[in-house]
């Protein structure tokens, strides 16, 4: 196991991403370079693989562009993801609801967790304003 490495650096990708809970590796630099402005990508790169391999943190749903996210809850969950603002949330669906899932499988078996999309609060309420 590689040794961990607690830079400034790593200390602030951690902290953010605790903070924000879901962010791409160019949310995280856009963030932290108002802070460490000679930040890289490629470091912020090395920070998230190193964490995702620890397994402090994990993979969320892609973003729009395709770009990975990384998620600090460990904890089995869903995820909604607005089609409009690309925003996503964690979610616990009821049980009921996969089992619902599989029986119109044909006896598939869900094996995952489940990202429903559509919008969000914020987006619905802006459309209803305009």
């Amino acid at each position: 196991m590689t040794a961990v490495k607690n830079t400034r650096y790593s200390v602030a990708v951690r902290d953010y991403l605790r903070h924000s809970g879901h962010a791409t590796n160019a949310q995280i630099l856009q963030h932290l370079r108002q802070s460490y402005p000679d930040l890289s990508a490629t470091t912020v790169h090395r920070i998230t693989t190193r964490l995702l391999e620890r397994g402090t943190i994990a993979c969320a749903p892609l973003s729009k562009d395709h770009a990975i996210r990384f998620d600090t809850n460990l904890e089995p969950h869903d995820h909604f993801q607005c089609t409009r603002c690309d925003r996503i949330q964690d979610v616990v669906l009821p049980k009921e609801l996969f089992d619902s899932i599989q029986q119109t499988m044909g006896g598939c078996k869900l094996s995952g967790r489940l990202t429903v999309q559509g919008a969000c609060k914020k987006c619905v309420m802006h459309t209803e304003e305009i």
